[in-house]
């Protein structure tokens, strides 16, 4: 809740209630002093649950819908991240914009263990949860951190609970990213677990430990390597394809042509994270190109401002963007020369 003091259009005294200081605040007020920051006008200081601020009447107006809006976010998503804050803060997007947004529904994907609320964190998480409602076949493109993969999962998850799907299927090629791990020890399922971790740990927080090991003893989920699709018709299955940039192109056709009746897909993958042989072209570039113009299939693109991670990880995109741009144009003024 805000109430606004004005006094000569100079001062703004904002209470925020029912928000953890430390939410909005930061610990040591890191996140206050990197809005204070943004607002170098402004002369600014927090006492407890109170902001009182003071400026020109323009800039004022400002500062008051900027914090407005990081207490809705707070309020629809249950966090505030750093991310968050700076994507607040460099919008350019109006009040009848916000007005507009805060009437679309929740973006709640499935409820998880011990509370825990799934939610569609940012715009392009949120538009792959309604590209997924209206389509069978989705591809989910964009870098690491992006939530692409945890989003998928959810989706898959509530389509099961929602009893929309029969059976969940989960997998993705075992392809080494940089490292040899063909001498691991154990059993088939110990040595290829390691590829297929990051969809254990999205399925951990979204069913519980005794429902899940009933569902995968039961074969309701299934989290295997591409491999294991070949000769596979499924049907009334939630089916999701990640790491699609380390498939071949005739890989990636017997994927999807194992897709049957009344069945749902996601493929995830980050073009710019390609593990296969040097020579092996991905035919995840060939699926885009060929695939998207069908009605049915869509394609949704994430980047940098969906990185739900660490905020450092949205700067090391950056970077690489920038390195791999450098070396497009260095091989461009080769070939010239």
């Amino acid at each position: 809740m805000l109430e606004l003091n004005l006094n000569d259009l100079t001062e703004l005294t904002l209470n925020i209630e029912g928000v953890d200081p430390i939410d909005f605040f930061g610990v040591n007020n890191t996140r206050f002093n990197f809005i204070k920051k943004s607002f170098p006008t402004l002369r600014m200081v927090s006492r407890g649950n109170t902001i009182k601020a003071e400026g020109s009447e323009g800039d004022i107006a400002v500062f008051k819908h900027k914090v407005e809006r990081m207490l809705d976010h707070i309020e629809r998503f249950g966090k505030l991240s750093e991310d968050n804050i700076e994507s607040i803060l460099v919008s350019n997007e109006d009040k009848s914009e916000r007005k507009k947004d805060s009437k679309e529904p929740n973006n709640i994907i499935v409820h998880g263990n011990n509370g825990l609320v799934i939610r569609a964190r940012t715009e392009n998480q949120l538009l792959m949860v309604k590209e997924s409602e209206k389509n069978d076949i989705l591809f989910a493109i964009g870098p690491a951190g992006t939530g692409k993969t945890y989003t998928a999962v959810a989706l898959a998850v509530r389509a099961l609970k929602e009893k929309a799907v029969r059976k969940i299927i989960l997998t993705r090629p075992a392809v080494e990213a940089g490292e040899n791990l063909g001498f691991l020890p154990g059993d088939l399922k110990e040595k290829i677990d390691p590829y297929l971790r990051p969809l254990y740990d999205a399925l951990d927080d979204m069913i519980p430990a005794d429902k899940l090991k009933y569902y995968m003893e039961n074969r309701i989920i299934e989290v295997a390597p591409l491999a294991f699709m070949r000769g596979r018709t499924l049907d009334y299955s939630f089916i999701l394809l990640d790491e699609a940039q380390n498939c071949t192109d005739m890989q990636l056709k017997m994927f999807l042509t194992r897709i049957g009746a009344n069945s749902k897909c996601v493929i995830t993958g980050d073009p710019t994270q390609i593990d296969l042989p040097p020579k092996v072209n991905s035919g995840l570039f060939t699926g885009l190109r060929i695939l998207s113009p069908i009605e049915g299939i869509s394609t949704i693109k994430l980047n940098e401002n969906d990185v739900v991670r660490h905020r450092l990880v949205k700067e090391i995109i950056k970077a690489y963007e920038k390195l791999n741009a450098s070396k497009e144009g260095d091989g461009a003024n080769n070939q010239r020369n």
